[in-house]
Formats: structure tokens, sequence, C-alpha cells
């Protein structure tokens, strides 16, 4: 088994029976975080700060942002285009007790609407897999990745940001940019770990910490800084979504859920200037192409599932074999396989390892049913392609 960095195993689980379920995405209700951080700002890109300033659609006191004006999520000042983004680094909001805080947002989706087909016919080309909805997978226990972290799983991690809820966490991946070979900043997630979709816009003080609690401490919170963040923590320069995510994505049922994906652009908060995947020691390739369901074989889904029974500090995979799921047939299909992984493990990658045994992300953990049974995520096709273009283009800089 090829890595993403060191030794990268795969894990093959018991498959159990389960019943439909209703189904809600890997997100939750969060309780608000702390926010008396007031340190000093600097611009989340390489741009001037005024240019960043100019370019909003209304009008910004740094200052006052800084020291809290980023909680106010009123409509007239909350931006939601892509291209409106706007992230400028408070150095030491991400400490400790802010990310103990942060929750993971809740999602439901009603088992009505979900209609598996009868005899669902058997495809070896993705486009014939629009529109077709297999059994429901069974069941695939989560286990635990090995430690340490850098050794064994050391791109993925922790994307923490801020919504009117409070602050909340998913997972992400660092992947590779077709622009900067082997000095990638990029980090693939899910949409509703960075846009409220139809319901609000893009969130705030998005950050992510890769290889989150490297050697596993039952309370990363308590312990040694750089263990809980190995690599430090890297702030969203500029952040793309799917446009049907914006223009479906609901916080309720599975609005949005065939293009929930979305790519990151990130600085470190120290001001390093060693890319992203140097640091960590490999990036992702993300495969625009893989096979129909049919011909995909073992996939592995990661994540540090937040809600019970699991508390965030840890990360965990499920191997299965995924099969189809569809909910608007004006989409690319979505995969949907066997895992007990809950909130938290949002925006989570999923690896296919190819013929010659490199991984590839072929999508990002999406939603999933209130028992945590199984997940779902999109396939990753010519819009989700479109916006790693976008990010890696440059377009935030």
């Amino acid at each position: 088994m090829s890595s993403i960095r060191g030794r990268f195993g795969r894990r093959r689980t018991t498959l159990a029976a389960t019943a439909m379920a209703a189904a809600l995405a890997l997100t939750a209700t969060a309780c608000n975080g702390d926010d008396d951080a007031s340190n000093d700002a600097k611009p989340s890109d390489g741009t001037e700060i005024q240019d960043l300033l100019d370019n909003l659609p209304f009008d910004v006191d740094l200052e006052a942002w800084i020291n809290g004006g980023w909680e106010d999520w009123d409509t007239d000042t909350w931006v939601r285009d892509i291209g409106e983004f706007f992230n400028p680094i408070i150095e030491g909001l991400w400490d400790s007790d802010r990310m103990e805080e942060a929750q993971d947002p809740d999602q439901a989706i009603d088992d009505d609407e979900i209609q598996e087909d009868v005899n669902p016919p058997q495809n070896d080309d993705p486009e014939s897999d629009r529109g077709i909805t297999d059994s429901e997978p069974f069941p695939v226990e989560a286990e635990q990745v090995a430690f340490p972290y850098t050794d064994n799983a050391a791109p993925i991690g922790k994307v923490f940001f801020d919504a009117p809820e409070g602050s909340m966490v998913c997972s992400g991946t660092v992947v590779k940019d077709p622009n900067r070979p082997g000095q990638s900043n990029l980090v693939a997630t899910a949409g509703h770990c960075v846009h409220a979709g139809t319901e609000g816009g893009w969130f705030r003080n998005i950050a992510f910490v890769p290889a989150f609690n490297n050697n596993g401490s039952p309370d990363p919170y308590s312990a040694a800084y750089e263990e809980m963040a190995p690599y430090g923590v890297y702030w969203a320069d500029y952040v793309s979504t799917t446009q049907y995510w914006i223009d479906n994505g609901t916080a309720m049922g599975g609005g949005g859920a065939p293009g929930d994906f979305a790519i990151l652009e990130v600085t470190n908060e120290n001001g390093s200037e060693q890319s992203l995947e140097e640091t960590v020691g490999n990036a992702i390739e993300i495969d625009f192409g893989a096979p129909a369901v049919s011909g995909l074989g073992d996939v592995t889904l990661y994540g540090f599932p937040a809600a019970d029974p699991y508390d965030g500090n840890l990360m965990y995979n499920c191997t299965d074999t995924p099969s189809r799921l569809s909910l608007d047939d004006t989409m690319p299909g979505m995969y949907w396989a066997g895992c007990t992984m809950t909130g938290g493990s949002s925006g989570g990658p999923w690896i296919r390892w190819d013929a010659s045994n490199d991984p590839k992300l072929i999508s990002v953990n999406s939603i999933g049913p209130m028992e945590s049974t199984w997940l779902a995520g999109p396939r990753l096709e010519s819009e989700a392609q479109a916006v790693l273009d976008h990010v890696s283009s440059g377009a935030g800089r």
C-alpha cells in the first residue's frame, strides 16, 4: 500500500446488517466559542490588506473585525458569492481552548428522500450511474488510525471555522496543486464546512490543522501545543466551493450534497514560507475521472468524528466498496459506503489506491444517517475540478 506519508495502511472491516434510517449530514449545532482574541492581524494572502478590503462589497473596519466584528452575521455583510472571501489571520485565535469548544454542525435529511432502486442496473460508464440508488450499505465499524499521524496520515487534519452558532470543526486533506507541483498549499474539504449554502455565506476564521493530535493524546487540549498541532495552524487565504452548493446547500436535508466540495488555499499562521505539502511531506492527488462504481473496488474513508460515541480527538477510518446514491438526477451520482464515523468527519477524504498503489482522493464525507451506519460523498467531476482549477490559478492572490 502506498503511503500518504510513510506507510498509509488500509484496514478491512466486517460488515453487519442494518435497516434504512433517516439521514443527516456530518455536521452539528455548536456552542459559542471563545472570542477574546485580539492579536495582530495580517493579510491572509500576498496582497496588500487594502486591496482585500477594496474588493469587498461592503466597508470593513479591520481593527473592529479583528476585535470581534467578525461575529456580526448580518445578512448585509455576510458575503456569499465566489470571489468575495475575506479571512485575515488573527494570530492565536485558534488556541487550545477554542479548538476544544468547536462542535460539528447538525444537518438532517428525511429517509423518504432516499429511494432505493429495486433492480439497479450495473454500469461500466460513470455517466450511466447518474440517477441510480443501490441498496443501503451495511455498516462498517470505524477503526483508529495508527499514531503518530505524521507517519501514517500526515496530510489529513481538522478544519476549524466560525459560524453564527459558534466555533465548529470538520476534517480536510492536503491535496496536490496542478500549478505548484510539490509545493501545494491546497486543502480539500466539504462545501458545508466553508459556506452556509442557500441560508448564508462564507464562514469565518477558517483554519486547517494537519495531523491534529499527532500522538493520540486522550486530552490533546492539555498537551503541548506542538503535539496538538505538530505542523502549526494554517489559515485560509482563499476558499471556493461549487456554485451548486451555494445555490442548493441547506442546513436541513440533503440539499446541495452532490456538490458538497470545497478547496482552501492556506498560509501558515506564523509566516513560514515553506509550502504545506513540503511541511507535511506529501499531498494527495484528486481523481476527477474515477471509474464507475462497478470498477472502484475498496475505498478508505478518513476523518475526526466528534459526535457520540466519539470525541473528535482521534482520527478514524473505514474501508468498504462504495455503491451508488442519487439525490439529483442532473448531477453526478454520489457514493455511499458503510462507516460508523459521526459528525466532525465531514470533509474527510475518500482514498482509493490506483493500479500503481498511489492514493487518489475521489470524494469527501458529506452526509450520513442518524444512526451513523454509512457515509456518502459527491462524485468529483467537472464542477469540482473547476473549483480546484479556480483556486489553483491564484484567484485569491
